[in-house]
Parts: C-alpha cells; sequence; structure tokens
C-alpha cells in the first residue's frame, strides 16, 4: 500500500521567507509519530503542506505525494485526514450542540445549515464516535458553553466524521493534530490524552505536532525533530527522546522523567 504522505526535497517559503529547508518526510498507514520541536521551527507549516494549505517552492528534485496521489481536491482530502488545528471553533459552530457539531464534520461546514441533509448513517456513526472521545455528556450543550478541553474533544470526533465517509468508498482513519493540549489545564490535558490514548489503540493513525513533551502518548514510536525549519533527527522514541538530544534541540540543559509510559521534561 501507497505511503499516507511521501516528501521529497521539499522547500516552502511564507512570503519573502523559506521556512521549511529540503524536507524529506515519508508516514506509512498506521503510523503513530510526533512532530517535535520549538516554537517557530516550522512545525505546523509542514502540517499545512501535507495537507496541501501550503505548496513547495517549484524544484526539479521536489515531489508530494499524500495517498499515493500528487493532485487532491482538497474537500476530498479533508475527508480523508482528520485535521484538528490550534483554531478556537467559529461563530457559528459556538451556537451549535456538540453532537451536531461532530455532524457537520461529514460537510466540512460551521453547522447544519438548512440546505445539508444528514442521513441515518451520518447520525449512527455521530454515535460512534461521540462515545469514542467520551462526549456523550456534551451531547446537548452549545459548544460555546464548553470548556477548552471539552471543545477540543467535539472537534477531534468532528475531525473523524470527516473521515468516515468518501466518494470513492476510501476510508484512512488518521488524526493530525496541533499543539492538542494547548489552552487546557492540567485535568484536561490529562483527559485529552487518555482519549487520544484510546482511539490510537483502536487503529486510528495519530500525528501529533507539539512542543510538548508530555503529548507525546505512549503508543507513539517515532519521533521527528525539527529546528529552524529542517528535520534533524527521525527516528524511535527510545533514541531520541533522551535529555542530551532534547537539550541540543531546545537549546538549554534538559532534564526528564518517565512516569506510566509518559515523559516529561524540564
Amino acid at each position: 500500500m501507497d505511503p499516507i504522505v511521501e516528501l521529497k526535497h521539499v522547500h516552502v517559503a511564507r512570503g519573502s521567507n523559506v521556512v521549511l529547508h529540503d524536507l524529506s518526510l515519508l508516514i506509512n498507514r498506521g503510523e503513530h509519530l510526533a512532530i517535535l520541536g520549538p516554537n517557530g521551527c516550522g512545525k505546523s507549516t509542514l502540517l499545512k503542506t501535507i495537507t496541501c494549505e501550503v505548496y513547495p517552492l517549484v524544484r526539479p528534485e521536489t515531489s508530494v505525494r499524500i495517498m499515493g496521489r500528487e493532485r487532491w481536491d482538497l474537500t476530498q482530502l479533508k475527508r480523508r485526514m482528520g485535521i484538528v488545528g490550534t483554531e478556537l471553533p467559529g461563530k457559528q459552530t459556538l451556537s451549535t450542540t456538540g453532537f451536531d457539531a461532530i455532524l457537520t464534520g461529514f460537510f466540512s461546514s460551521s453547522t447544519l445549515w438548512p440546505n445539508l441533509t444528514v442521513t441515518a448513517q451520518m447520525r449512527e456513526r455521530a454515535e460512534e464516535i461521540i462515545v469514542l472521545v467520551s462526549a456523550e455528556n456534551l451531547r446537548n450543550k452549545p459548544v460555546g458553553e464548553m470548556s477548552a478541553g471539552q471543545q477540543r474533544r467535539i472537534m477531534i470526533g468532528r475531525a473523524m466524521a470527516g473521515t468516515s465517509s468518501t466518494d470513492d468508498g476510501g476510508n484512512v482513519q488518521m488524526l493530525l493534530l496541533d499543539e492538542p493540549s494547548n489552552a487546557l489545564d492540567l485535568g484536561a490535558q490529562h483527559d485529552l490524552r487518555e482519549m487520544l490514548r484510546g482511539l490510537a489503540q483502536r487503529g486510528t493513525a495519530i500525528l501529533l505536532i507539539t512542543h510538548h513533551i508530555a503529548d507525546i502518548l505512549p503508543e507513539i514510536d517515532r519521533i521527528v525533530m525539527m529546528r529552524d525549519g529542517r528535520i534533524v533527527a527521525d527516528g524511535s522514541k527510545t533514541d531520541l527522546l533522551t535529555e542530551q538530544r532534547l537539550s541540543d534541540l531546545f537549546g538549554r540543559e534538559i532534564v526528564m522523567t518517565e512516569r506510566g509510559g509518559y515523559w516529561n521534561a524540564w
């Protein structure tokens, strides 16, 4: 089977500045991996390159293949990848209930507009998802009245709904998460990580963008390290999550501890 992501010698500019330099990355189906690096190193731009929100500079040696294809209708691509960014829900979504917000993922819409037809199959899948993300108690609660952690659960459910149905019958369950624990308190961070562990154990591939070591789930076994727009290391968690490697990556002395499969650093 084709890899989910295959980037070769990719350079990306934002405005007049080149922010990604000669990146090559291969992500196979079913992999759980984390892209780790300090703020401003290019992690989010790499994610946007994978989801075709930004495009690389045209060079003879450059190629980008997503799920075996070089060209995608972006609507169809979003139905193959569950993308959970750092942005807060939009104004229309805030007045939508948790269950209906998950349903909007089937349409990539901000709310359930009157012209949208929700099928019985969609509702059945949304019922499954709301259980998977442990959000049954948020079914009838407006998104705008939820805490940041509760909103994050619903947005993950929405992303999963978007990958549940495609015109050609394909179904790739892969979540791309950009700094998922931002704005969450310690309790909400713990709950979110445990929920993501459950999804990973059920077969949902996880691609995590983070600068928080504690976000790296025990199920994630591959680490890609970035600095200054470049991939500086790519390997197993055992090899790369070391005090020396992290000290080099973040430019200061790092001390690490491990508990229950999670690592913390300070």
